[in-house]
């Protein structure tokens, strides 16, 4: 078996990882204990991994089938990569909490974001564990947010204004409104390998909890978007360059904080579909 170089970072959630080298292809015990860790430190961290495009998709392609992202521009000659960069795409929507297209009906199972261009300061990102967030709730909170579903809308994060103001760029973002409408999750999800249990709402696509009035779903909503992004659930990561963080989607929540401006920072990631939310 391989053995990993582990270090944790919080009680949480988070490990930074050394001894593998993710530009060459993995054998199974090597991408075996990547997946152990990855389900029990639910976000993983990789400093001085220069990979390219190709190599980033095989890495994540030895986790799952990968997404391309009806928005985000990526990289030609490797769709599966999409391309955050701050000079040529509006970003906003990762400076606020959230899981990765939770508007899909199999959300991403995880991500791999490699770092290609970075500011002098600034431009970390955070991960919350809804592991972590689930376990802290009463028993009482716990019994009543259980089989509750809620709505996860891909226009939260993308609205028409900031999405539609030329004409392709408008017919690009009506296609995707039409291919991914809005559709329910369940408010607590199960882990389909682990079995644990985390909150599956986030601040970034749940709009309301559906069998709850308007103003008791807006009240409970604000409550757990705060009540998992509290400090002692999370990890911070100061990026270099060419770090990579790989984070299981489930479980797990992230915020890019967007303190650099006007200096430029670029990203670069594949997205690992998963499956089918589902509460038991």
């Amino acid at each position: 078996m391989s053995t990993l170089n582990i270090t944790p970072l919080s009680s949480a959630l988070g490990a930074q990882i050394d001894g593998v080298d993710i530009s060459q292809p993995l054998n199974p015990p090597t991408r075996d204990a990547i997946e152990q860790a990855l389900l029990k430190y639910q976000v993983l961290f990789f400093r001085n991994q220069p990979i390219e495009p190709a190599q980033q998709a095989r890495f994540a392609h030895y986790f799952g089938d990968l997404h391309i992202h009806p928005i985000y521009p990526n990289v030609p000659e490797q769709p599966e990569v999409l391309i955050l960069d701050t000079a040529v795409t509006d970003v906003r929507d990762n400076a606020i909490w959230h899981t990765d297209v939770t508007f899909l009906p199999t959300p991403a199972m995880g991500a791999v974001l490699s770092a290609k261009l970075l500011p002098a300061y600034g431009g970390d990102t955070l991960w919350a564990s809804g592991i972590a967030a689930y376990e802290a709730l009463s028993a009482p909170l716990k019994s009543l947010l259980e089989g509750l579903t809620a709505t996860h809308d891909f226009t939260r994060s993308f609205p028409l204004e900031r999405y539609g103001n030329t004409p392709d760029a408008l017919a690009q973002w009506e296609e995707a409104r039409r291919k991914n409408p809005p559709l329910s999750h369940p408010v607590i999800r199960t882990h389909p390998v682990s079995g644990r249990r985390s909150l599956f709402v986030n601040e970034g696509f749940t709009s309301k909890i559906n069998e709850l009035s308007e103003t008791e779903s807006e009240a409970i909503l604000k409550f757990l978007f705060a009540h998992a992004t509290r400090p002692e659930f999370t990890v911070r990561w100061r990026w270099q360059q060419d770090d990579i963080a790989f984070w299981d989607n489930r479980v797990t929540q992230h915020y890019a904080v967007d303190d650099y401006r006007p200096a430029r920072r670029v990203m670069q990631r594949a997205t690992v579909l998963g499956d089918v939310p589902f509460f038991r």
